[in-house]
């Protein structure tokens, strides 16, 4: 899979820039998730004693995030840990699927998306432990100022079009991109989160997963899929920010599939050209016209006249001011979450899925 032109790479060559400096960590960043791959872990239940349950983040059908405290040597350190049933993973037979979800989160580094910290498994729950971003969720922020300012959302574009620049570079699909998925930490600056649905892809693949909204022509007319419908989901998603809705919305499921495979939305008044512009070149069901699957892959994206203004290689190394900074008193303030009752966990005695988990 071809991700950049062979003009792009002669273009590196000659010119030493700043743009080559970011392209050899980002070679790195790959080879160094390819280490990662190949390693095998295996989850125990040894340290699970040190998290402290303080309050659940959010809850859902795959089970409850809770914030944790761990007591170290240098003092507190807070996470968040999703925590899920054994019961249920076997149910819906998602045995397979969350172990390669764990395996993909063992092995992503990078600034913009979530990392793993550890992993643990009882008799009755798996446990993902990762960093406690207190910002909140971005659909959180976008539903309380109804919409981003331009400049906000071209600040959280840049680093979303860099997480996913560098899952395509791994060859990794990312499959649900959406507001609801992105975090904001207290510098202001956003975490990609819920790995659940990428997967390593050299070619094509056939599932259907996704959120409706959010779901790319290809993705609904089973015609087999890469990288792209990260693409189209990425400019939904400029769309939702800047608008406060996103472009294809209905009550009725299926009338949503019908207006993306028409490609049947209307751009806001308020929208610059250059904006309507980049939206025009990413939401297009031919894939020979979709931006970020041509020629040059992403480079069409970063070299477009919306992002004119915007130093990539200064938003990686986070030396841009965040035009919003979430409210955030201390590192374990949990206000920029909704609320949740809080339910008992009930481990049983014994593991019934001992063989099943074997691995994870």
């Amino acid at each position: 899979m071809q991700i950049f032109s062979k003009d792009f790479f002669k273009a590196k060559e000659k010119n030493k820039s700043k743009s080559l400096t970011y392209y050899d960590v980002l070679h790195k960043l790959h080879k160094d998730f390819l280490q990662r791959w190949e390693r095998h872990t295996i989850s125990s239940s040894e340290g699970l004693e040190k998290m402290i349950k303080i309050k659940t983040l959010g809850s859902g059908s795959f089970g409850r995030v809770l914030l944790v405290k761990c007591t170290t040597e240098s003092g507190p350190e807070y996470y968040a840990m999703k925590c899920i049933e054994k019961q249920k993973i076997i149910k819906t037979k998602q045995v397979e699927h969350t172990l390669y979800e764990k395996r993909i989160m063992e092995s992503i580094g990078f600034p913009f998306i979530i990392s793993l910290k550890y992993c643990f498994k009882d008799n009755s729950y798996i446990y993902f432990v990762m960093p406690f971003i207190n910002g909140g969720e971005m659909f959180t922020h976008l539903r309380r100022m109804r919409k981003f300012p331009e400049n906000l959302s071209k600040f959280y574009a840049s680093q979303v079009l860099l997480a996913l620049e560098f899952l395509h570079y791994c060859h990794i699909i990312y499959r649900d991109l959406k507001p609801e998925n992105i975090l904001i930490d207290h510098k202001g600056y956003l975490k990609i989160a819920d790995l659940g649905f990428c997967k390593v892809v050299e070619g094509r693949t056939w599932t259907l997963c996704g959120t409706p909204e959010y779901i790319a022509p290809e993705i609904i007319l089973s015609k087999g899929y890469g990288t792209a419908v990260d693409w189209w989901s990425y400019g939904v998603l400029l769309f939702e920010m800047s608008a406060g809705w996103p472009p294809f919305t209905s009550r009725d499921e299926m009338e949503v599939y019908e207006k993306i495979v028409a490609v049947k939305y209307k751009c806001p008044g308020f929208f610059t050209n250059e904006l309507r512009d980049l939206i025009g070149n990413l939401l297009q069901r031919d894939l020979s016209r979709r931006y970020g699957n041509l020629r040059n892959g992403v480079m069409d994206i970063k070299n477009h006249k919306w992002f004119k203004d915007v130093d990539f290689w200064a938003i990686y190394r986070y030396e841009v001011n965040a035009p919003f900074k979430p409210a955030v008193l201390a590192v374990y303030d949990t206000s920029n979450f909704d609320n949740y009752d809080e339910l008992p966990f009930v481990e049983n005695s014994q593991d019934k899925y001992a063989d099943e988990f074997q691995l994870f």
